[in-house]
């Protein structure tokens, strides 16, 4: 991730300044504020700025003044059961707003969330970066024979060698082409609107993310999840990071509650009644689909 020189003494700058406030001052985030966290090959998350924190959110399930505790342990207790029986709205008296520089095709799946607001870099104003996504060799699979949208093994040698080329090649060439159409000195010089179309999607942008708790917590249980795509699963875990020393008790409850456990259909419990019963139970007479019973089998441990 390279930052310039500018950059980090801006950031340094910033994180030098200390003003006073009567708001809620959460240690633990406070050593974050500003810090550019490094994701993949160029890009960052960074905290700009947060409201709340555990009390905040044990003090709107109260609706009380002042902090509304009684003792610390009350207040995790409290957070445990708002989490277990999926109490949303104390968990939306928290907010955070982040700075992220991604992969534009990871800014598409990611904005599928649609709880949050959002500021994008313009590239009809401001123009482009050269800085692209390339994977890394760990990270180049073949498609995935089991999920349509997953991947399956690691391709390696000259066809790993090839993605690459391939990948570098077509993001430099594209680049060089939006450099010439956009350049002034001949006689194209298009508009930068029109020109950002033949950019690849990994070339990188950068937004503002503001969200909620709530809502921050569904997009971790989904995007932290094994089973998301990497390139955006490394992003909530660098976020899950920063939350687990924001609202502690928040994130351990969300980790026991949401992150480590498992759902089961009406199906799979029967199923498992059945089990813990002593009785055999097989994909022919769980009532399961074939990709239903091979999720229920990874739940279990089977």
């Amino acid at each position: 991730m390279p930052l310039t020189p500018e950059q980090q003494a801006e950031i340094a700058e910033t994180r030098a300044a200390l003003t006073p406030t009567r708001r809620t001052v959460a240690p633990g985030i406070e050593a974050h504020l500003y810090e550019a966290k490094p994701v993949l090959d160029h890009g960052f998350v960074r905290v700009i700025d947060y409201m709340g924190d555990d009390a905040a959110i044990c003090q709107a399930a109260r609706v009380s003044y002042g902090r509304g505790t009684k003792s610390v342990q009350n207040d995790e207790g409290l957070i445990r059961y708002l989490m277990r029986h999926w109490h949303s709205t104390p968990f939306e008296m928290c907010e955070i707003k982040l700075h992220v520089k991604l992969p534009v095709f990871v800014a598409r799946q990611w904005i599928r969330h649609r709880t949050a607001n959002v500021n994008e870099y313009s590239a009809r104003y401001s123009i482009l970066d050269r800085e692209f996504y390339i994977p890394a060799p760990e990270h180049i699979n073949a498609q995935s024979q089991v999920n349509n949208q997953g991947r399956g093994v690691v391709l390696e040698g000259e066809e790993a060698a090839r993605v690459l080329e391939i990948l570098k090649a077509d993001s430099t060439r594209a680049y060089d082409s939006y450099e010439a159409m956009i350049s002034q000195e001949g006689q194209m010089g298009l508009a930068r609107e029109l020109a950002r179309m033949n950019l690849p999607a990994n070339i990188y942008t950068q937004w503002y993310w503001k969200v909620d708790l709530h809502n921050l917590f569904h997009f971790l249980r989904l995007r932290a999840d094994l089973h998301a795509q990497y390139e955006i699963r490394v992003y909530a875990e660098e976020i899950g990071k920063i939350v687990a020393d924001w609202v502690p008790f928040a994130w351990r409850a969300f980790e026991d509650y949401r992150l480590g456990a498992v759902s089961m259909s009406a199906q799979m419990m029967a199923c498992m009644r059945r089990m813990l019963k002593g009785e055999a139970v097989t994909q022919e007479t769980s009532g399961l689909s074939a990709r239903e019973w091979r999720e229920f089998q990874e739940m279990v441990g089977e």
